[in-house]
């Protein structure tokens, strides 16, 4: 009954949150969301254990790369929710926000959470295709929360992208269930099913279906060219929504790819999918940099900046080694950590000097010290500085690069890299060290603001310098599992 509850506390949280009053409604969303990341780290334990979950009829299924996503999306769902309380009442007493609008945040954010955590659960693909749609649909009135004329235009903005993407998503998820029909005369969308029969179907039609599987959820997944709703609405969305939208939001997606690519590769080899992954993977960071060098917004900065991470990502799966994947699989686990910190530090500084101008936010360190001190942890880790965990992700990623002689992706990757790690420096360095503007007196952040912060810093530490085993016999599971072993 693991996943029966993974995926009904979120939604009894809704209701929760429909009725409750203030205090008790915070207490109860962090005691619902605290339970569901212990329910997914014990669904994470047993499925290392080498026992999958089928509930439901199979309806509801869960393996290793599930159990892995389910863990990432519950982590910062948590962290999001436990920053969000002491960040509505400083919204509600400047008059930003009323009670009323942070009941239905509250609301919201649950819907959101349930969606994003049922993506991974399920077997069926078309299903899957209706839950991201879902994902989409929660998370645009977030992003247009503020109901100010650039939020309102970032939402529709998101909205009519992603709504685009996901048609053709959907064209894919045709595609696919007419080439199983066709060669094997199962009618199913079932992802065991037809991974079972994956290495009879056709091989033409599978690639085409891919094509469109790879630019629809990568639309929403943030992949260039196709990224251009993600700048607007990470930038105008409530902090706490933006580390969702960067930390988890964008993995939904990349890991429907994932689940494509698997009966792909079964069906036609890993060559096709690993060279466009490559492409779109090496694009992406080299579009990142290129926008970051010339950006003036904060949490726009921190927007291009996902663009990249989820461009490292898909580079590492299309290089596709067991030491590729599992670094893949890592990085999306510290990107997530990190841009958790380092949004929720932009948006006490955004809220302290009341712009999102770069060239107006200095002198961090001095008007907000703490905060400065977890924005300046948050851009050494964002950046691949030791000892964080991005620091080792890229390594892996590097290092199997070269083991399998692609020499020149490794270059192109590391020219990018390089680009985006001096933009970030210039503009984040000054923002943190630079003189503070006259009228900007020193504040304090909630304590519990701050058990956030240390907590994430030393889950980035952690992650760099000791990987707990039993995460690691998880993405040793799923590395396995995508490179199409043990299934």
């Amino acid at each position: 009954m693991l996943l029966f509850w993974v995926v009904i506390i979120p939604v009894l949280a809704v209701a929760l949150s429909a009725v409750l009053p203030a205090r008790s409604r915070g207490a109860a969303n962090l005691a619902a969301h605290g339970a569901v990341f212990v329910l997914a780290a014990a669904l994470a334990c047993r499925i290392t254990s080498g026992t999958g979950v089928v509930v439901f009829g199979g309806v509801l299924r869960a393996d290793a790369l599930s159990a892995f996503f389910v863990l990432l999306i519950s982590l910062v769902n948590l962290a999001a929710l436990a920053y969000s309380r002491p960040y509505l009442r400083e919204d509600i007493r400047a008059g930003a926000l009323s009670p009323g609008q942070a009941r239905g945040y509250d609301i919201l954010f649950n819907v959101f959470a349930a969606t994003m955590l049922v993506v991974p659960l399920l077997d069926n693909l078309g299903h899957m295709w209706v839950a991201v749609e879902l994902t989409t649909l929660a998370s645009a009135f977030l992003v247009g929360f503020y109901n100010t004329k650039a939020s309102v235009e970032a939402a529709w903005k998101y909205v009519i992208i992603c709504s685009v993407g996901i048609t053709l998503a959907l064209l894919g998820t045709v595609l696919v269930y007419y080439a199983v029909a066709a060669q094997t005369a199962v009618k199913t969308l079932d992802w065991s099913v037809i991974m079972s029969r994956a290495s009879g179907l056709n091989p033409r039609l599978l690639s085409v279906a891919f094509l469109f599987i790879l630019v629809g959820y990568g639309t929403k997944a943030g992949l260039a060219p196709m990224h251009t709703w993600l700048p607007d609405a990470h930038s105008q969305a409530l902090t706490p929504v933006s580390a969702l939208l960067s930390g988890v939001l964008l993995k939904t997606s990349l890991y429907a790819i994932i689940r494509f690519a698997m009966i792909t590769n079964k069906a036609m080899g890993a060559d096709f999918t690993s060279r466009l992954f490559i492409f779109f993977g090496l694009f992406s960071v080299a579009v990142a940099g290129i926008f970051l060098l010339a950006q003036k917004d904060f949490k726009r900065l921190l927007a291009y900046s996902s663009i990249e991470h989820v461009g490292i990502i898909v580079f590492a799966l299309g290089v596709g080694t067991p030491l590729a994947v599992f670094g893949s699989m890592f990085h999306a686990l510290n990107h997530a950590v990190t841009k958790s910190l380092v949004f929720f530090a932009a948006g006490n500084a955004v809220k302290k000097y009341k712009t999102h101008h770069l060239h107006m936010i200095h002198g961090l360190i001095q008007a907000l010290p703490f905060t400065a001190a977890a924005a300046l942890v948050g851009l050494l880790s964002l950046v691949g500085m030791p000892p964080f965990g991005i620091f080792m992700s890229k390594l892996m990623i590097l290092s199997a690069c070269f083991q399998k002689g692609l020499y020149a992706p490794a270059a192109l990757l590391l020219f990018f890299l390089a680009v985006v790690f001096g933009a970030l420096m210039f503009h984040l360095s000054a923002s943190i060290f630079g003189n503070k503007p006259k009228g900007i007196e020193f504040g304090k952040e909630a304590w519990s603001m701050k058990l956030v912060f240390v907590s994430l810093i030393l889950l980035l530490v952690l992650l760099g310098v000791m990987m707990p085993t039993p995460l690691q016999a998880l993405l040793v599971s799923a590395s396995r599992l995508i490179a199409g072993e043990g299934l």
